[in-house]
């Protein structure tokens, strides 16, 4: 969907929302596939090494698996555009029972104000046609509220990009160590991703109402997090302690 590859910086080093939105769908993308091969979800000649953020990254190689995880990260893109993402989760579930079994959770805060007319200009550069197929999507049902601008804070310090990837770069690596402590997945798994937007998203008709996809008598670890100029990203992994009685 989203198709334009503008730079992710401006000339002034700084960076964009376009630039933020690049760098937050290409984190995403790494991770999940980083995710498939930790978890096992896939055989490891499915994947071959890709060096990014200063690591040997894993990246899946079948290509129906690509299509499908790109065709999910095209709108996830068009929604952190318009600043309607509140959460991005990866569901893995039992392939025999579909009992969630790990829940990857990335929240998603919008920490700068737009402008009403850069939010409109960009939403006219959204593409109107959606190629989506079997993907679960849940959407929020709560709105949120603003602040007078009086209240606002200054703003912080300008991120370079550098910075920010360096966060990436430990977030990641602590999700890879996450699997020393995180219980074996022994049977055979499949996987979902939920995208929880605003209550006003525009949502395409290829996308459906889902259940949060909560795992049952879980332990919730919270990981790392990293921000850009325009977004924070919280991510968290709740697992299943012990099988259901």
């Amino acid at each position: 969907m989203m198709q334009q590859r503008q730079p992710a910086t401006s000339s002034h080093n700084q960076i964009t929302l376009r630039g933020s939105t690049k760098i937050i769908v290409e984190f995403f993308e790494y991770c999940i596939n980083s995710l498939l091969f930790q978890r096992g979800l896939y055989a490891p000649e499915h994947f071959k090494m890709d060096k990014k953020y200063g690591l040997n990254m894993l990246v899946i190689t079948d290509p129906e698996v690509k299509k499908h995880m790109r065709e999910i990260l095209k709108q996830v893109e068009a929604w952190l555009m318009a600043c309607k993402v509140e959460k991005l989760i990866l569901a893995i579930k039992s392939r025999e029972t579909m009992v969630v079994l790990e829940r990857w959770q990335f929240d998603i805060q919008n920490t700068k104000d737009h402008t009403a007319q850069q939010t409109q200009q960009q939403r006219q550069q959204q593409p109107q046609e959606f190629n989506d197929k079997d993907i679960m999507g849940s959407i929020a049902t709560t709105g949120g509220t603003v602040s007078p601008s009086s209240s606002r804070p200054h703003p912080p310090r300008e991120k370079t990009e550098k910075e920010i990837q360096t966060e990436i770069q430990a977030i990641l690596r602590q999700i890879t160590a996450s699997v020393t402590f995180l219980p074996m997945l022994d049977e055979k798994c499949t996987w979902t991703i939920l995208c929880q937007t605003e209550k006003d998203a525009e949502v395409p008709a290829s996308w459906v109402d889902a259940h949060p996809h909560f795992v049952h008598n879980a332990e919730q670890v919270r990981l790392r997090s990293f921000s850009t100029n325009f977004h924070r990203v919280d991510a968290m992994v709740a697992y299943r302690l012990h099988d259901d009685v």
